[in-house]
């Protein structure tokens, strides 16, 4: 399959400058990140081939190879044979991971900086130490359901996952007791290898040390060389007045412990408000339909309404019609930031019954004969304008 073309890959034209292409490339980096869409292929094809757009634009003896031989130009016998760089040269490229690490500063993720703006802080792919292969854990997410009137109120939720924690047996440093760590010899240390796919190269993890760099003497039995089993965690989850689905609560340092002694990763609690039966919730205001009696609406009175809070009497002035809206103050839900409560809103409907006794019918008529169409014109307006329609045809 041809390879598309640089420019077009990052949607900018071929005069764009260094400013604009940095400019493209952050906008489908953070659109395409694996992290931000896990298990998905083509999402993680279109950030290798951004990362790779990106390299090469950005470089200006790249970008003139480029625009003078096209992809030719980064082929093994090409007119430019040090794509790569630093990256293992011979026309191959850099890890997409460190292209993106490059442009938003930062470990790729736990490190603080852009990368947790993004994805919350950590996101999945962390740097490692220099200090005896130690790497952080991965951040976690849990998905957390409440419903209406907890939202509203807030409340406290214990919670029960699986995660990583620090081996007993090891203390998390993954050897055995006595035993200790040595060079990888799959990557010679580096904690990176090289892999190809087609003629283009790219640097990866090291499968073996799982890019650590060392590699255990004698494992753990406990724990493989991790440092790291699996167990049951129990954690108390605060979740605020106001809260709606979305809502994102971070519990630091409760994701997965970090591999030989790193620093743990964050949990993070995604909140989802459950549909109400009576109440729909647009923003900080809730919204209800309450059907009406035709005679309350007719007379007028006052109606019992449902709040979060309680029941509502709610004035029904006469001659209220069929959908009007009505507005109880401060009866919504606080909003998140200040505090102040939105407000309910009511739209009535007319409830006609569908059965008369005899007495009914015969009251309602004598009413029907009492109002006549001199009297009570419904509907006039509609009909002068029927009638000038139809002598219009």
């Amino acid at each position: 399959m041809a390879k598309r073309d640089y420019y077009e890959i990052l949607g900018v034209s071929r005069e764009a400058d260094a400013d604009a292409l940095k400019k493209a490339y952050r906008k489908l980096a953070i659109k395409y990140h694996p992290d931000k869409n896990p298990g998905d292929k083509e999402s993680e094809d279109k950030f290798k081939e951004a990362s790779e757009a990106y390299e090469v634009l950005k470089d200006t003896e790249k970008r003139a190879a480029y625009d003078r031989f096209g992809h030719a130009a980064f082929q093994p016998g090409g007119a430019y044979s040090g794509a790569g760089g630093g990256g293992g040269g011979g026309g191959g490229f850099h890890d997409p991971f460190d292209i993106f690490r490059e442009v938003f500063g930062g470990g790729g993720g736990g490190g603080g900086g852009i990368f947790d703006e993004i994805f919350g802080g950590g996101g999945g792919r962390r740097a490692r130490s220099d200090s005896g292969g130690a790497s952080a854990g991965h951040d976690l997410r849990y998905d957390l359901e409440i419903n209406l009137k907890e939202a509203a109120a807030g409340v406290d939720k214990e919670i029960k996952y699986k995660r990583p924690v620090v081996c007993k047996s090891c203390s998390g440093s993954g050897a055995a007791a006595g035993s200790g760590q040595e060079r990888c010899n799959t990557c010679g240390g580096l904690g990176q290898v090289s892999s190809s796919r087609g003629f283009i190269s790219f640097q990866q993890t090291c499968p073996e040390c799982r890019g650590s760099g060392v590699r255990i003497k004698n494992p753990c039995g406990d724990c493989g060389g991790e440092g790291r089993v699996t167990k049951t965690s129990k954690v108390n989850v605060k979740i605020p007045a106001g809260a709606d689905s979305g809502t994102r609560l971070r519990s630091q340092g409760n994701g997965e412990a970090g591999i030989m002694g790193g620093p743990s990763g964050d949990l993070y609690v995604i909140v989802h408000v459950k549909e109400h039966e009576i109440f729909e919730r647009h923003g900080d205001d809730l919204f209800c339909e309450i059907p009406l009696k035709f005679t309350l609406a007719t007379l007028g009175g006052s109606v019992q309404v449902p709040t979060l809070s309680g029941k509502v009497n709610l004035k029904i002035p006469q001659g209220t019609q069929s959908n009007q809206m009505f507005k109880l103050r401060g009866h919504g839900l606080p909003n998140l930031r200040n505090g102040r409560r939105g407000d309910q809103l009511i739209r009535v409907t007319i409830d006609v019954p569908k059965k008369l006794n005899r007495e009914e019918q015969e009251k309602l008529k004598e009413f029907a004969d009492l109002c006549g169409d001199s009297t009570h014109p419904i509907g006039a307006g509609f009909w002068a304008k029927a009638k000038r329609f139809f002598e219009d045809l």
